[in-house]
């Protein structure tokens, strides 16, 4: 079944599941597909430290602030990646600071996940007020179509929204969209699970600690480790103080997904091709390279100004206890 909403065909693909298996809600009572008929809902699988989804994110606070009032119901769905971001400890607070007021779905068994037979974060999902689910978007981008979608649902739910009068969004630090013409390195996991492209000789020794040491060069999109490391299967923890992780990388923006494996903080120094990165800092260190971990997330450490070229990005932690998990880049 498919119908034409104000000029733009919407196909119906299915209708929306009950949100099945949530271990919790934040900022709602639980919502039921019975409960939302007649509003038109955006459903939106996240994980807090997701690259992805945080650029994606602008837009998603904007359309809820624009038309809440109008009828759209939006519902985060929080799919956890790694192991820490199914702690709400964890998860409260950053879904705070990154201005998350709407109702969030805690999917820690991944069973909204499964009912809804997703694979991606972000993965937005458009639904009727009829329970229709009539458009979906993988991945980021595609926000003024998404826009519009949202915009026709409404009015044919009945709601004077303007037609084609788009928000304007104004992201920072790591919510700002990735430089995509310069964008030549890859996700990288640094747990033995899912690890590649290791470059410290003698290769990674599992669930075992290690000391270990970077090759004299780094070669383009490989990563190694200095000082006494245990490589576990999604972190690697650092034993000793003054460890380090290299990384031969070519794109505007360094993430590193991190956190203290026990209580307390952890300082930490960044550089760039052996020098402190000055305007180059991302927005959590400073120009000298000087950060703090202090709990798991995803940290922007690097956002360059001027051209983009391949370069040598380290992190030396200054005492034990530093728990690394991914590399993403912008």
């Amino acid at each position: 079944m498919s119908s034409t909403s104000h000029g733009v065909h919407l196909p119906a693909e299915g209708t929306l599941p009950p949100f099945t298996g949530a271990t919790a809600w934040l900022n709602s009572e639980p919502l039921t597909p019975e409960g939302l008929r007649g509003k038109v809902v955006v459903a939106d699988f996240c994980t807090y430290t997701c690259i992805n989804w945080l650029r994606s994110l602008p837009y998603v606070r904007a359309w809820d602030e624009r038309y809440r009032g109008d009828g759209l119901v939006t519902i985060g769905i929080h799919t956890p990646e790694f192991s820490f971001e199914r702690n709400l400890d964890n998860v409260r607070p950053a879904l705070d600071q990154m201005r998350v007021t709407y109702p969030v779905v805690v999917d820690n068994e991944y069973g909204v996940w499964n009912v809804f037979a997703n694979h991606y974060w972000p993965a937005l999902y458009f639904v009727d007020a009829e329970g229709r689910i009539r458009h979906h978007r993988f991945g980021e981008g595609d926000y003024e179509r998404s826009e519009i979608v949202i915009q026709q649902l409404l009015a044919d739910a009945g709601a004077g929204v303007s037609l084609g009068d788009l928000v304007s969004v104004d992201p920072s630090g790591p919510e700002v969209a990735a430089d995509w013409g310069a964008l030549n390195s890859p996700e990288m996991y640094l747990g033995f699970r899912q690890t590649e492209n290791f470059a410290s000789p003698g290769g990674m020794e599992r669930d075992l600690p290690k000391v270990y040491e970077a090759p004299e060069h780094v070669r383009h999109n490989h990563w190694a480790l200095s000082g006494d490391w245990t490589a576990m299967a999604e972190a690697t923890v650092l034993n000793e103080p003054k460890g380090r992780v290299a990384f031969r990388f070519d794109a505007r923006d360094v993430h590193l997904v991190m956190g203290p494996a026990a209580d307390g903080s952890v300082p930490f120094s960044v550089s760039i091709d052996g020098a402190p990165p000055g305007a180059a800092a991302g927005s959590d260190i400073d120009g000298d390279g000087s950060g703090e971990l202090i709990e798991p997330r995803m940290y922007q450490l690097i956002r360059q100004q001027g051209p983009i070229t391949d370069r040598l990005f380290e992190i030396e932690f200054l005492d034990v206890g530093a728990a690394v998990y991914a590399f993403t880049f912008g």
